[in-house]
């Protein structure tokens, strides 16, 4: 059964979170803004790109850990998962079999209604379970499907693809520490972070030869271009990806290829760009294993286990509530 999703109101989020983060210094974009319909798409592209072996690596543990994954994170009844993508990682963990572990109700949520539809299409599809999509941001999704809960029944969330590495580190305890806050004692949470590796494999990852992560990341422009009548010209702008080897991240910018002026009437922002001045559009956080189990304890979590795959890129937690 799929029941009706609830919405945000998207463009006045977007608006309020690009006039704020464009006025920092040095000049961002909100990351999440990435991810329209089109910027989904080429973010799918990029996991099937040689360069970007995580997702690969993500799926090859979630296919050959399903079960002792499930086993830990307590044999939940209700499933809320962070950012689906289409998904097929879901999939992957729910297995073939109907009801696996007891599993009778998957909450989705996620700020793009095309990867929303596909993800609840995909779970769905020959399984007797609920499935309620939220297009709402994390933190406002999860409230919204922890709310309906019912029962005592245990409930674990789902945070892949490492996704928690695009907040800074006191963004991602704060975030974890939301999580926790809407969960019960014993709960659970499974979650993926990339690894730290060599800095020409991470920068490959991120400035792809055959440039579709610079399309994924021009396509931000696009994108508020469209939702909020902005002026950026695209042809004007550089892709740059680069390792912060001190900050444990890979950074991903656009860079201006001259002076030029920019309006977002919808945002109320303008302002002028100077040559090779950047925006700053995401990071990426790369994590050692120590420090993200210690990063879950903090927010609250005490983990049961973890996997590595056999090739060191990718990193899975599953941690219960304390």
């Amino acid at each position: 059964m799929i029941t009706g999703p609830t919405t945000l109101n998207a463009a006045e989020t977007l608006a309020a979170e690009v006039g704020y983060y464009l006025t920092q210094t040095p000049r961002q974009l909100p990351s999440r803004a990435l991810y329209d319909t089109l910027g989904s798409a080429l973010f799918d592209a990029i996991c099937h790109l040689p360069w970007y072996p995580v997702t690969r690596a993500e799926r090859r543990l979630i296919g050959e850990c399903r079960t002792a994954i499930l086993d830990a994170a307590g044999r939940p009844a209700r499933v809320i998962e962070l950012g689906p993508g289409n998904g097929d990682k879901l999939d992957l963990l729910l297995g073939p079999l109907d009801h696996p572990h007891g599993i009778t109700h998957v909450d989705l949520v996620d700020v793009s209604p095309s990867a929303l539809s596909a993800a609840t299409r995909l779970i769905s599809e020959g399984r007797h379970l609920t499935v309620a999509p939220h297009a709402y941001r994390y933190e406002d999704g999860l409230a919204r499907a922890v709310s309906s809960r019912a029962d005592d029944r245990p409930v674990a969330v789902i945070f892949l693809g490492s996704n928690i590495g695009n907040f800074d580190p006191p963004g991602a305890t704060s975030f974890l520490e939301t999580i926790r806050s809407s969960l019960r004692a014993d709960d659970a949470l499974v979650i993926g972070a990339d690894l730290v590796k060599p800095e020409r494999d991470l920068v490959l990852a991120y400035d792809d030869p055959l440039g579709v992560t610079a399309a994924f990341n021009k396509n931000l422009l696009v994108h508020l271009n469209r939702e909020l009548a902005a002026t950026f010209d695209i042809s004007r702008f550089a892709h740059r990806a680069l390792w912060n080897s001190a900050q444990s991240r890979v950074e991903m910018h656009l860079i201006s290829d001259g002076r030029q002026s920019v309006e977002i009437p919808k945002a109320g922002v303008a302002f002028d760009l100077r040559a090779g001045e950047s925006i700053w559009t995401e990071s990426s956080y790369k994590y050692e294993i120590r420090t993200f189990e210690a990063m879950l304890r903090r927010a609250g979590f005490t983990p049961a286990q973890h996997w590595i795959d056999r090739e060191g890129q990718f990193l899975l937690v599953a941690a219960r509530a304390s």
